[in-house]
């Protein structure tokens, strides 16, 4: 079976190199690699017309900012291979994170495959770590080692099974990644020592438009999940309480700041989704 590594890319020149270099030193070649730039205004169109690549096919597409789910049905309508791999573009993987990807699939054991073997690549920088924090994660660990064995979000999926669903929810925002499986009617299936790594939000810049972007997802009891985590920052629950309590129990001061911002961007993605129905960075 052959795989095609699918790439969305908004504004991400200072990752893509280091994504591509580990993705050409894979022990299990993929048959190509598709980058689609979804309306990048960060020249990273020029950094990935000034590459060189031989013995691989690389093809670099373009759209208008329509989000990621935009991008990777872009991608996959463009793929050959049997098995469609979708991966960020601030990711850099372990030599032999594709062939333990796709092996569940390739022996016939799952539709699609994901790794809980997700770690972050950023930890150094104390943004980064306090991303993490914010989050409730003790370690470097971007996946908990204790998450189930299955999960909405696909890395690997048969192509078929793909295009039997017509891809994925372009609309939905943060979570488009999650539509296929719920179209599906199946999750994927964690692939063990599947290793790869992910930038953090390394700023706190960085931190409010990955927070504002995290705020426009679907919410669990819908527009009543919404209503209640805008009050819960209102009364002082997400603005202060939160943050300190971060802080303490990370011993790290900078989540304390850092979790402010976070409420303030995730509850901004919130009312700018409501308002105005924009859901993508």
């Amino acid at each position: 079976m052959t795989l095609s590594v699918i790439i969305p890319t908004f504004n991400e020149k200072r990752y893509i190199v280091g994504c591509l270099n580990s993705l050409l030193a894979q022990s299990l070649k993929p048959k190509e690699i598709i980058i689609v730039d979804d309306g990048s205004s960060d020249k990273t169109l020029n950094v990935l017309s000034g590459l060189r690549i031989t013995n691989y096919e690389l093809r670099i597409l373009s759209q208008k900012h329509k989000g990621a789910g935009a991008a990777r049905n872009l991608g996959a309508s463009k793929a050959t291979g049997n098995i469609l791999v979708f991966v960020d573009a601030d990711m850099d993987f372990d030599p032999n994170f594709l062939r333990s990807l796709v092996d569940p699939i390739i022996h016939r054991r799952a539709k699609g495959t994901f790794s809980k073997d997700e770690y972050v690549k950023n930890w150094s920088n104390p943004w980064a770590k306090a991303w993490n924090y914010c989050r409730g994660l003790k370690e470097h660990r971007a996946i908990p080692s204790s998450y189930p064995n299955t999960a909405p979000v696909f890395r690997a999926i048969l192509k078929k099974e793909f295009i039997k669903v017509g891809g994925f929810d372009e609309k939905r925002g943060y979570d488009d990644d999650w539509s296929l499986s719920e179209k599906l009617g199946v999750k994927a299936v964690n692939a063990p020592n599947a290793v790869y790594y992910h930038h953090n939000p390394d700023s706190l810049t960085a931190i409010f438009i990955q927070a504002r972007w995290q705020g426009s997802r679907k919410f669990k009891f819908g527009t009543i999940g919404k209503i209640f985590h805008l009050i819960r920052s209102l009364l002082g629950l997400g603005f202060f309480l939160s943050p300190l309590w971060v802080a303490v129990r990370f011993r790290h001061p900078p989540s304390f700041l850092a979790k402010i911002i976070f409420e303030i961007g995730f509850d901004t993605g919130i009312i700018r989704a409501a308002i105005s129905g924009r859901t993508s960075k």
